[in-house]
C-alpha cells in the first residue's frame, strides 16, 4: 500500500480527488471495538432482551385455493438502540411450523446438534425471512400428503426454550378452500 502512496499513481492533473498524504512519523493505530455479543450477554437481563425482540408472521392474504403455494414472511425486530444476542438451543436460530408440525413434517426430519448457538441482532435491526408452504405435510421420507380444506396455523419463532411464553413466537392463520 505504501508504494501506491509514494508513487504518483493516485495524483490527478485536474485537481479532483487525491487521497490525503499520510505522515510516516505518525504510528498506525488500530480501531478499538466493543464485543457487542459479550456485552449483550453480560449486561442485559434476559427479560429485557426478550421484551426488546419481536417476531411477526404474515401472509399476503388469508385465503388460498387447494394446491396453491402459500408464501409467508417472518420478520424479527430488535427495538433497542444497542445490539442484542440471544442464546438458542441449537445452531439453528429459528424454526417454523404448520399446525405444530415443524417445517410441515409429521415425522422427525433431523436431530439438530445438542450444542447451543447464538442469534445476533444489530441495533434496531429488522431480519426478514421469506418461506413458502406448498400445502403439503411430509408423512415419511419420500411421501407427502396434501392438506385438505380448512384452517391452518403457520407459526415461527426463535429457537429458545418456551419461545411463545417469552413473546418470541408468532403465528398467523390461513384458510385453504376448494374452488369449484
Amino acid at each position: 500500500m505504501r508504494r501506491i502512496y509514494e508513487s504518483d499513481a493516485l495524483r490527478r492533473d485536474d485537481g479532483s480527488f487525491t487521497p490525503s498524504r499520510r505522515r510516516s512519523s505518525t504510528p498506525l493505530q488500530a480501531m478499538r471495538s466493543v464485543n457487542a455479543t459479550a456485552l449483550s450477554r453480560r449486561l442485559i437481563p434476559d427479560g429485557l432482551r426478550n421484551r426488546s425482540l419481536s417476531v411477526e408472521v404474515s401472509t399476503p392474504r388469508t385465503e388460498f385455493s387447494s394446491g396453491e403455494v402459500i408464501p409467508f414472511r417472518v420478520t424479527m425486530t430488535n427495538s433497542m438502540p444497542f445490539p442484542l444476542t440471544v442464546r438458542t438451543r441449537s445452531p439453528i436460530p429459528w424454526t417454523w411450523s404448520v399446525d405444530g408440525a415443524p417445517e410441515a413434517a409429521r415425522i422427525a426430519l433431523r436431530e439438530p446438534p445438542d450444542e447451543p448457538g447464538e442469534f445476533r441482532f444489530g441495533r434496531g435491526e429488522h431480519k426478514r425471512f421469506e418461506k413458502r408452504w406448498q400445502g403439503l405435510f411430509r408423512v415419511s421420507r419420500s411421501e407427502w400428503e396434501r392438506a385438505g380444506p380448512g384452517e391452518y396455523a403457520i407459526g415461527a419463532g426463535l429457537n429458545v426454550e418456551d419461545a411463545a411464553g417469552k413473546g418470541l413466537y408468532d403465528e398467523t392463520t390461513v384458510r385453504i378452500v376448494e374452488w369449484e
